[in-house]
């Protein structure tokens, strides 16, 4: 591949090398998977120094509009429809395209907003609004509340842990940055694929060598790199869902304890399990000899509130102390205060459990409406657990077409391609159902069923 950049004014000439990639990636100039020139190569070609490539490829990487291979380079990535329509909104009116309305938005990340205990969550939020709580808390989370997610994860997933084990942060990608921080760059870790794409980005933007481990019908397969941390989610695999059995499990700790790594385990939901009997977590089985276990309440609670949690092994608690000794709370002191309180007073179990049976429903609606208007050749996965499905499409379907199909009709679904490193040899859309209601579930199935049913290979 030959790149032709004319270099102008006094912008620097990386940030100018970055847009000109930018511009040519978004407009389709450069391809999915094309591998960009070497560093050294462009830096020749364009009589610029390896540095300022460097740093132009590295602000694509860390954005996400490409993905580097090890001792491969550099590759342009498979990136979102919704990108290329943000570009489009920076041109003329008389060139803008197409705005679609949307209606029924079935995005994983979404949950029933109208079922949060709003009015007690305000009643608690009054009584720990006070002069004395307009503080910052100690960086690794309010004692009160390590307390209560000790004791909610010893009760609800059979974690025994200590409250200094525990360290609270506002979202998983958080709490990832300062473990890739703390073991340092020279680390190597292993994320599944398919998996979940902020977690790589944010692997690579603290500078870790990522591998692609492959994800089989059991989770993630037992890893032949040599690695420092394995990052996976047993529980209901992210993007494709499938639930980890105890067999796999044990072969993972086996693996970790022979190659003294450490697993990443990423409960994120799994709190929604609709099918057969709880497995127990990686963190149970081992009791956190080898595992790191990441927690969430964006599920459970609301993204909003934005309160994750790290319970570490004891071996790294000190030292992990040690090197964030000058940190500060990435969290509001009163939302800790307040769900520490609606922990302790049972509150956050009797939400859970009112959630499970909401969500199990909808998910039976989900299910049914596709059975209903769906034909074999569209085939679900991942609908043991969790708050979302992906759908494998039939060959003469692709996602991109499929996405754009679903706009016109006002339905927004998600790529699944995105999820991987490499390309991935299906079409496969996620479809959540977190946030809409039965109704809208059945309504916007129905018009799926109607556009893909009926679209034809251009």
């Amino acid at each position: 591949m030959e790149l032709s950049i004319s270099f102008t004014g006094d912008t620097p000439k990386y940030v100018q090398i970055y847009e000109d990639l930018k511009q040519a990636i978004l407009s389709k100039k450069l391809l999915a998977h094309e591998q960009l020139p070497s560093k050294r190569t462009l830096a020749k070609t364009l009589d610029v120094s390896v540095h300022t490539v460097k740093e132009a490829y590295e602000q694509l990487l860390a954005e996400g509009y490409i993905y580097s291979k090890e001792r491969s380079g550099y590759f342009i990535a498979t990136f979102e429809l919704e990108w290329g329509q943000q570009r489009k909104q920076h041109l003329s009116t008389a060139l803008s395209s197409t705005t679609y309305t949307t209606t029924f938005d079935f995005n994983n990340g979404h949950v029933d907003k109208e079922a949060f205990p709003l009015s007690i969550w305000y009643k608690l939020l009054k009584k720990h609004f006070n002069v004395d709580n307009l503080t910052t808390s100690p960086w690794q989370g309010e004692a009160i509340l390590r307390t209560e997610i000790a004791r909610y994860v010893e009760r609800s997933r059979g974690v025994t842990c200590e409250a200094s084990q525990v360290f609270v942060y506002s979202g998983t990608q958080n709490q990832l940055q300062a473990l890739c921080h703390f073991f340092g760059q020279k680390a190597h870790v292993g994320l599944e694929e398919p998996g979940f794409k902020r977690v790589r980005a944010t692997s690579q933007q603290c500078g870790l060598t990522t591998h692609a481990i492959p994800v089989d019908n059991l989770g993630v397969t037992i890893p032949k790199e040599s690695i420092h941390m394995l990052y996976t989610t047993p529980a209901h695999q992210f993007p494709l869902g499938m639930v980890m059995p105890v067999e796999r499990r044990a072969e993972l700790l086996q693996w970790a304890n022979s190659a003294k790594a450490y697993i990443i385990e990423d409960d994120y939901d799994s709190e929604f399990r609709y099918k057969g009997l709880p497995i127990p977590s990686l963190a149970k089985m081992d009791q956190l000899q080898r595992v790191i276990y990441f927690g969430t309440f964006s599920k459970t609670l609301i993204p909003a509130l934005r309160i994750s949690y790290m319970i570490l092994p004891k071996s790294l608690v000190e030292e992990f102390m040690l090197f964030n000794q000058e940190q500060k709370s990435v969290v509001s002191k009163i939302d800790q205060l307040v769900l520490a309180d609606f922990i302790a007073q049972g509150l956050f179990d009797k939400h859970l459990a009112k959630m499970r049976t909401i969500y199990r429903k909808k998910q039976q609606a989900l299910l049914a409406a596709i059975e209903a208007n769906f034909s074999k050749e569209f085939e679900v996965i991942g609908e043991k657990s969790g708050l979302h499905i992906v759908m494998k499409l039939p060959k003469r379907l692709s996602e991109q077409d499929a996405i754009r199909l679903a706009q016109e009709v006002g339905i927004k679904v998600y790529p699944c391609s995105t999820s991987y490193q490499q390309a991935s040899k299906h079409a496969i859309v996620i479809i959540g159902y977190g946030g809409l209601t039965i109704e809208q579930i059945n309504e916007g199935v129905a018009l799926l069923a109607i556009v893909w049913q009926s679209s034809t290979p251009k």
